[in-house]
């Protein structure tokens, strides 16, 4: 699998950073879909119905799946600190697949990661 460093490679070719403040909102659940993330800077934390979930640190990623499915978000990500995300459209996605394969890997492994975690909570919650 590709370290954290490797993952925030990818993301850096491809666009200009966007820089969230504190307490900024990255998207929220149930919106459509533009672009995946990858973390620069900072924490995001991801919240399901109005409880975080998970915390994410740099050269982790987050939104690849609402990517791939086209099917609005499942979340919401909000800014922990002051944030520099680095993010690939659907496009970009694809080209950073064909370039770096282990990079879809490493994609689906945080996805799968984050999608088993939430249902572990949830179900403590239900």
């Amino acid at each position: 699998m590709l370290d954290p460093t490797q993952t925030i490679q990818i993301f850096q070719k491809h666009a200009e950073p966007k820089v969230f403040a504190a307490g900024s909102v990255i998207f929220e659940q149930g919106q459509p879909v533009d672009f995946m993330y990858g973390i620069l800077e900072g924490e995001v934390d991801v919240v399901l119905n109005g409880k975080v979930v998970e915390t994410l640190k740099p050269g982790q990623v987050f939104g690849a799946g609402a990517l791939i499915r086209q099917d609005g978000r499942r979340h919401t990500a909000i800014a922990r600190t002051d944030c520099k995300l680095a993010y690939l459209d659907e496009s970009r996605f694809l080209f950073a697949v064909q370039e770096t394969p282990m990079f879809a890997l490493e994609v689906l492994k945080a996805y799968a990661d984050r999608l088993d975690r939430i249902d572990h909570l949830t179900s403590l919650i239900a």
